[in-house]
């Protein structure tokens, strides 16, 4: 499989303002402001302190691609990206072992409209790979 690394944690808010806010208190710092991202109808904006970066995500609208996961799980994170150098080889081995994917690898406005794609797994949930540079 390709190499897989950390590149953020995925956090799941409903005012992204607020919680935006509420991290900048805590230390973190903007790496990115707020970016609408059209084809998933969310808000995104990217944070990072002491090396993790964090990528807070809200709905906006109700037909946005987390609006029934914000309503179930409520503030929370709820997934782990991993940047890749291969997607869809990395996607095909994952699916190998157990993951199923949600999507397809489409372009990610707030990252440079690189692809993601997202996966879930019974055991550990959601995780999205994203496609390096």
């Amino acid at each position: 499989m390709p190499a897989l690394s950390v590149h953020h944690i995925g956090y799941l808010v409903k005012k992204i303002e607020k919680a935006r806010q509420t991290f900048l208190s805590l230390g973190y710092h903007i790496e990115q402001d707020i970016v609408y991202d059209d084809i998933r109808k969310v808000n995104i904006c990217f944070l990072s302190r002491d090396g993790y970066r964090i990528e807070l995500v809200s709905p906006a609208s109700e037909d946005s691609v987390v609006a029934g996961l914000i309503r179930k799980y409520k503030n929370s994170p709820y997934h782990i990206c991993y940047e890749t150098t291969d997607i869809e080889t990395a996607a095909g081995e994952l699916a190998a072992n157990g993951f199923i994917a949600i999507d397809t690898p489409t372009p990610a406005p707030a990252l440079e409209n690189r692809r993601v794609v997202f996966l879930t797994n019974a055991a550990i949930g959601m995780i999205e790979l994203l496609e390096s540079n």
